[in-house]
């Protein structure tokens, strides 16, 4: 069995002091991928022990952005971005294995105002062009904060919240064309009805505490893996961020 972890820590220095290396020691993943790290390389020292592997990407801006995942398997190749790899606000890494590739990705936010919408959806276009070229060459895992919830059993108030950040048309409609290019949504896959399952809330009082939240967070599976799908999980219970981890377990998955 693999079992695969992704958070958006939302500031990994911040995390750590709200548990977070317990929660990574306890948890006791192959993979463990990060989104919002928010840190420039040398801000940070995690003792992991000696099993593990880290890959860091980090944003040009200071306080913003970045990934990192912590392995137990040494990757055949590591690639930073999209294509060019010189993408500057350190939203993927890309791990590649014999039998499959993993990304893990950190969307940009439209905004409050939508002001980045329109950067956000040709990023998404660039982004699915570069899945697809992987997924040419063998199965691919996708995990990381996608920053959309994607159907209206994905978000607490979705009438609400329809035309807003992260439930726009635009958003919705790029999330369905990247799972329609092959790729499945391993938490629906097994729970196609389940309401209530979110990743994030917003910080404002009371509102985790009720579980007023979306879905925002995922693992996307494509080709021959979607049927190695053995456990997909929300970890609501962990604090530390605004979001909480997501698992997934794959049955045997030859390195």
């Amino acid at each position: 069995m693999t079992k695969l972890i992704s958070w958006n820590v939302n500031g990994l220095r911040a995390c750590v002091g709200k548990g977070f290396l317990d929660y990574f020691k306890q948890a006791d993943a192959d993979f463990f991928c990060l989104q919002e790290t928010k840190l420039q390389e040398g801000q940070i020292k995690l003792e992991l022990g000696e099993d593990y592997y880290q890959y860091w990407n980090y944003a040009e801006k200071k306080g913003y952005s970045g990934t990192a995942i912590f392995t137990r398997h040494l990757p055949l190749s590591v690639h930073y971005g999209l294509e060019e790899n010189s993408e500057s606000e350190g939203r993927i890494i890309t791990l590649e294995y014999n039998h499959y590739y993993l990304v893990n990705v950190y969307t940009p936010n439209a905004r409050r105002d939508l002001s980045r919408l329109p950067f956000r959806l040709e990023w998404e276009e660039r982004f699915l062009q570069y899945l697809n070229k992987l997924k040419l060459e063998k199965p691919v895992v996708v995990c990381g904060d996608l920053n959309v919830a994607h159907m209206e059993i994905d978000i607490k108030n979705a009438k609400a919240n329809h035309g807003n950040s992260g439930f726009t048309q635009g958003e919705r409609a790029c999330m369905t064309r990247l799972l329609d290019s092959g790729f499945a949504d391993s938490f629906r896959q097994l729970y196609p009805d389940t309401a209530g399952a979110y990743t994030w809330w917003s910080f404002m009082p009371k509102v985790r505490e009720r579980n007023i939240g979306w879905r925002i967070d995922y693992f996307l599976v494509s080709g021959n893996l979607q049927n190695q799908i053995a456990a997909a999980g929300i970890e609501a219970s962990i604090l530390g961020s605004d979001h909480c981890p997501i698992t997934l377990e794959l049955h045997e998955t030859p390195y």
